[in-house]
């Protein structure tokens, strides 16, 4: 990833959000896109906040992968309903890498199918701790 230096120091105190964070591939003059990482919360590190003015904690960040990467990416991002979701980002040696996986969203009727079947498990398990 490319970062500035008070959020690899946030990053690496644990201080990063990825909830609802995404991965996408932005089309430049080059040959090849550009991955981003979309809405991934990096707060301001406390003690660079004195030296920081104008700071975004959910700018893009773009990630940095090998140009065989890419267009693996390209490929599995052409099939349809695919999404790039980052799981989770670790450290190795002095950089940062952020593991992310492909996966299919659902669709509205799954969605419904999901929700009856949560409330049928916490129905049960409130009967079972009753007996």
């Amino acid at each position: 990833m490319a970062l500035f230096g008070h959020e690899v120091k946030s990053i690496k105190t644990g201080h990063i959000s990825l909830k609802g964070a995404f991965v996408v591939l932005k089309k430049t003059q080059k040959s090849l896109p550009e991955v981003y990482l979309i809405n991934a919360h990096v707060p301001l590190y406390k003690y660079a906040a004195s030296q920081v003015k104008s700071y975004d904690p959910d700018r893009p960040r773009k990630l940095l992968l090998r140009k065989s990467e890419i267009q693996h990416l390209i490929g599995k991002k052409q099939e349809q309903g695919l999404t790039l979701v980052p799981l989770k980002i670790y450290t190795k040696h002095s950089l940062i890498k952020v593991e992310f996986g492909i996966g299919r969203g659902r669709k509205k009727v799954d969605k419904r199918d999901l929700i009856k079947k949560r409330d049928v498990e916490r129905s049960l398990r409130t009967l079972t701790k009753r007996r």
